[in-house]
């Protein structure tokens, strides 16, 4: 691709995930000060009075727009190549907060999850595999594969980026289709995640199948 087109794409995806932070940031904002009956908990009164659920629900609120933040700056064109200090320090900040906060919260979170146990069960695994692909890029890190760690913090990274695709497909199913609320969210309850891990698994294939190369572990 054309040095300029492929900054131009860079450049494009990182304006726009900075603006979707930015609306993320405002919907945080809606549970300062804490409360239990506004926003999202507002459909959750039935478990909002579990102590569990309330760790979980505001942890995994105030910790997952910072891990946004920080995984949308490991994709800042020049940063990686001539600011590693703040590449490795930022991603360190990323893997922390999604390994001990952000993914065990989500998990209890799943399980009280709207929608039912078709909901829950997709909230769980993408809980876990969040995990899974966060702590093998790390662990990919440490053995200096970059190559494979660039692969299991990019699958990482399209779980963190559910956050923003979910109230995507969940708008445009809302207003083109016009389905009833709780099949929608059942529906991009899977969507959110799957599509997002999907595309990461195209890209990899295509970035080194000319190459003859398997790339995919």
């Amino acid at each position: 691709m054309n040095p300029f087109f492929k900054r131009v794409i860079s450049w494009g995806s990182i304006i726009l995930l900075g603006y979707f932070t930015c609306l993320l940031v405002l919907i945080t904002l809606q549970y300062v000060p804490i409360r239990l009956d506004v926003a999202f908990l507002n459909v959750k009164q039935s478990v909002v009075h579990l102590k569990h659920y309330q760790v979980a629900f505001f942890s995994h609120v105030f910790t997952s727009i910072w891990v946004l933040v920080f995984a949308v700056v490991q994709f800042i064109p020049g940063i990686r190549d001539h600011l590693p200090q703040i590449h490795r320090f930022t991603g360190k900040l990323y893997i922390f907060l999604v390994l001990v906060i952000a993914s065990p919260s989500g998990f209890v979170m799943g399980y009280y999850a709207n929608g039912g146990w078709v909901s829950q069960i997709s909230f769980m695994i993408q809980a876990i595999l969040w995990f899974y692909f966060t702590f093998l890029g790390f662990q990919m890190a440490k053995r200096m594969d970059w190559e494979k760690h660039q692969l299991f913090m990019w699958r990482s990274f399209a779980l963190t980026l559910s956050a923003i695709t979910l109230r995507l497909f969940k708008w445009i199913i809302i207003g083109v289709f016009e389905w009833p609320p709780m099949d929608t969210y059942r529906l991009v309850a899977w969507l959110g995640w799957v599509f997002n891990l999907m595309g990461v698994e195209i890209l990899w294939y295509y970035k080194y199948a000319p190459k003859g190369r398997n790339g995919m572990p």
